[in-house]
């Protein structure tokens, strides 16, 4: 029930659709009775859509999740394991071209490759569910194992977690599936953003792992400064508060170990 209602709210709650949406109603109220309570509403939601376009809230709101945990001291000692979560492929466009085309989470990917081939003796696993609300998405796993055979890594090194369809069930599933021994370390590889929501699932879940962040979108040193495109601080935007909307939810619902965790006192 959790995952259906997550997908639609989670929709209709982001920034940009929520004051096109409200924009729309105030268009129409403009040709009833209420015409001038129309008009002020679409103005407003014009307004704000354009601030929020051009200023630097949505760089902010990253950069908070993006800053809490820092990248992965390799010094620290070899790693027995390592979990992928996936979402670094376009499965769909990958299928359209017959090729593998990461996105702009692809820093998961390419981190895999990076460690397979600097941890040889690393247990790994990779998240290969749908997270769409249908579930009719191909997956990423017949377009992850031709790259990993270009780069000389044997498939049969990762084990594919193919029924999680969100960040709560990749931690509860993969815990299963991989079954980690106490004293064991096992290395978490997202997204710098979703990391704090990620930690906080896998700590739920009794699955300790250390943090291994890919794919920053912001600077190391916050830079307040105005954007000179819309479409780009909005889609930032967007992000962010689709990463804070599932950061509150999965707190609220007891899915997280804390609202917004961080790394430990004493790694």
């Amino acid at each position: 029930m959790f995952f259906i209602f997550s997908k639609p709210a989670a929709f209709f709650l982001l920034p940009s659709n929520f004051l096109i949406a409200s924009g729309f109603v105030g268009f129409v109220l403009m040709f009833t009775r209420f015409k001038r309570a129309g008009r002020r509403v679409a103005l407003a939601c014009f307004v704000v859509l354009a601030v929020l376009g051009f200023s630097p809230l949505g760089v902010l709101l990253s950069h908070e999740l993006e800053s809490r945990f820092p990248p992965w001291d390799a010094s620290r000692g070899l790693p027995d394991g390592i979990v992928v979560l996936g979402g670094g492929i376009s499965a769909v466009i990958s299928r359209d071209y017959g090729d593998t085309m990461i996105n702009k989470d692809g820093g998961r990917v390419i981190a895999l490759i990076k460690l397979a081939r600097a941890y040889p003796n690393a247990r790994i696993v990779y998240f290969s569910g749908d997270a769409s609300l249908r579930g009719n998405r191909p997956a990423e796993a017949p377009y992850l194992y031709p790259l990993l055979d270009s780069f000389g890594i044997a498939r049969e090194r990762v084990t594919l977690e193919p029924r999680s369809r969100n960040t709560f069930e990749n931690a509860a599933f993969t815990k299963d599936l991989m079954k980690p021994k106490p004293g064991e370390r096992w290395l978490l590889v997202t997204s710098a953003q979703h990391m704090p929501r990620a930690i906080g699932c896998f700590r739920q879940a009794g699955f300790p792992v250390e943090a291994y962040p890919v794919a920053w979108h912001t600077r190391k040193r916050f830079h307040f400064f105005p954007s000179d495109t819309l479409s780009g601080r909005l889609a930032r935007l967007d992000d962010a508060t689709h990463e804070w909307i599932g950061l509150i939810a999965y707190w609220l619902c007891g899915k997280t170990s804390e609202f917004l965790p961080a790394p430990p006192r004493n790694p």
